[in-house]
């Protein structure tokens, strides 16, 4: 049965820390609904109500265009292992690009990830757990390393230059404001 929360508790927030990945939705006022699966060492739970994930070059930016149009999110966590449990805290949130004031002190609690993006805060307003019992099991092998690979051997210069060529806009047409926000 589902249960909800007004914040995240410090048992909530060892199961979140201990997952390997985790999935975002996100929606504009129209048009698609995004959702996206996140991995590597990208979240932080910095209190009971605010958590901050840190986004990775992708092949789309429909987060970051999304959140500007309407701030809504959801993450999502799902117990592969172990006991079943589903997580899911929703929220409103805001992306944190390059160039704004609190970026370096947010980056600094991550591992340096070549291609790093945005990181997102999310101010989570309600926490809801439900008992994930039809949800499979699966054996976590290992992170892939394929996608920090590929920004390292780019280089930075060509990262951002793919933001630009790749990331400006959402599939719907929304801007993400990465041009603005990070060169």
């Amino acid at each position: 049965m589902a249960k909800q929360f007004n914040e995240i508790s410090p048992k909530l927030k060892e199961f979140m820390e201990s997952q390997h990945i985790f999935f975002v939705g996100t929606a504009a006022k129209d048009g698609r609904v995004n959702i996206s699966p996140k991995g590597l060492d990208s979240l932080r739970v910095r209190d009971k109500n605010l958590v901050y994930w840190l986004n990775v070059t992708g092949s789309g930016n429909e987060t970051a265009a999304h959140i500007n149009d309407s701030p809504r999110m959801t993450l999502m966590f799902v117990s592969f292992e172990g006991d079943p449990l589903i997580l899911r805290l929703y929220g409103k949130a805001r992306a944190i690009h390059h160039n704004d004031h609190d970026w370096s002190e947010l980056y600094s609690l991550f591992p340096d990830t070549p291609g790093a993006r945005q990181i997102f805060e999310l101010t989570v307003d309600l926490v809801q757990t439900s008992c994930g019992m039809a949800a499979p099991t699966f054996e976590h092998t290992g992170d892939r390393s394929l996608l920090n690979d590929w920004a390292e051997k780019r280089g930075k210069d060509a990262v951002k230059q793919y933001w630009l060529d790749k990331n400006q806009y959402s599939i719907d047409g929304l801007p993400t404001f990465i041009e603005e926000k990070n060169t």
